[in-house]
């Protein structure tokens, strides 16, 4: 018959023992498929660089890595369900600056607050915009479509893909700090606004370069300025807005997400294997015919961005009066 004190003895070390199998499950994990989380329809920037990523991710973790696009309420549906999925690492959001940083000061009834529901793992690629004019502006230059607005009182309009967009608040952004106003059109998606500049409709945009490649290549609109801090490989000779702006910078940045509560060695080995997968020569170049820049940054500091974004495009969307449809 076992003692008292054998029985307090072997008491003591099951808390040991029941941990084991968590430590275990760190240390093999994956052992099942994966599942990356987008905001956007399949097509669009984030899906691309969401499957650029998955792919060799998969090769390197030796599980399936499925892109599984869940678009609506502005990005906030995807986010969501990354943040209430199980914190074990086989659930991943590829968030951007929009369901990350903007929602919450565009959308009044958020379920939740993303920064403080998820966790970053890091970032994967960092995507300048590109300023665009058609047949309704003259300007050549970034300057000289400037002293167009400015010459016309704020009588010039410009599209975006929707209210609170990208290309919205990068053209907000603009116009704040050169002390302009302009006419702001929101459209259901970057095509059918660049549709009605180079029909002569709008005298200019701000879109991601994978919208508006095409119609560039065709000569139906030309590019004046990005909005990175450096030009872009694939427009070496388009200057940046912080030449005429100084100062100026928005882009559309993507990097992974778990929930939060998700076990340290899980999120270490996630990281490490995006870093090694954006070491691929045929990611960059996939990422970079985007127009993004692969990045190795960490989930300390693109917690960082992350916050530093949500602040200073809060302070756009009120001075600009910025709301949802």
């Amino acid at each position: 018959m076992p003692t008292r004190r054998t029985l307090l003895s072997a008491l003591g070390g099951a808390p040991a023992l029941m941990a084991l199998p968590a430590a275990a499950q760190d240390a093999t994990f994956p052992n099942r498929p994966m599942r990356i989380l987008l905001a956007f329809a399949p097509g669009g920037g984030t899906d691309l660089i969401a499957r650029a990523l998955a792919g060799p991710m998969q090769g390197i973790l030796g599980q399936p890595v499925v892109v599984e696009n869940r678009p609506g309420a502005g990005g906030n549906i995807a986010t969501e369900a990354a943040a209430t999925a199980r914190p074990d690492g086989y659930t991943m959001l590829m968030g951007n600056h929009g369901p990350m940083s903007v929602n919450v000061t565009l959308f009044r009834n958020m379920r939740i607050d993303p920064e403080r529901a998820l966790e970053p793992i890091g970032l994967v690629a960092d995507a300048p915009l590109v300023v665009v004019v058609g047949p309704k502006s003259r300007a050549q230059t970034l300057p000289e479509l400037l002293a167009e607005i400015r010459a016309a009182n704020g009588n010039i309009t410009y599209g975006s893909a929707s209210n609170g967009s990208a290309s919205h608040l990068a053209a907000a952004l603009m116009l704040q700090m050169a002390g302009l106003t302009a006419e702001h059109v929101p459209f259901r998606g970057a095509a059918p606004a660049l549709t009605d500049v180079v029909a002569g409709h709008l005298h200019f945009m701000i879109t991601t370069l994978p919208s508006v490649v095409g119609l560039l290549n065709g000569g139906q609109l030309r590019p004046i300025a990005v909005t990175g801090e450096t030009r872009m490989g694939v427009l070496p000779n388009v200057p940046t807005v912080a030449d005429t702006i100084p100062g100026y910078k928005a882009t559309a940045w993507y990097g992974l997400l778990v929930p939060r509560g998700t076990p340290a060695p899980i999120k270490e080995r996630l990281f490490a294997a995006m870093r090694q997968a954006l070491s691929d020569p045929d990611v960059i170049r996939r990422l970079r015919d985007e127009g993004a820049e692969p990045s190795s940054m960490d989930g300390e500091a693109f917690a960082r961005l992350i916050r530093w974004e949500r602040e200073r495009w809060a302070t756009v969307i009120r001075q600009a009066n910025i709301t949802v449809d």
